[in-house]
């Protein structure tokens, strides 16, 4: 895996936690984990492939 790639995964993952503690905890700035599974998704996307 590239690290473009390595890094979208890990914000992707962050911004789901963070959604699931936004709809159990009441935390400011808890709307940025929906932001942060966009870039991460996109990240990921244009991460590459390693063949």
């Amino acid at each position: 895996m590239t690290r473009v790639r390595t890094a979208g995964i890990a914000v992707t993952a962050l911004g789901v936690v963070g959604y699931g503690l936004g709809t159990l905890v009441t935390y400011p700035g808890r709307a940025f984990s929906v932001t942060a599974v966009m870039v991460g998704i996109t990240l990921w996307a244009i991460g590459g492939d390693v063949r």
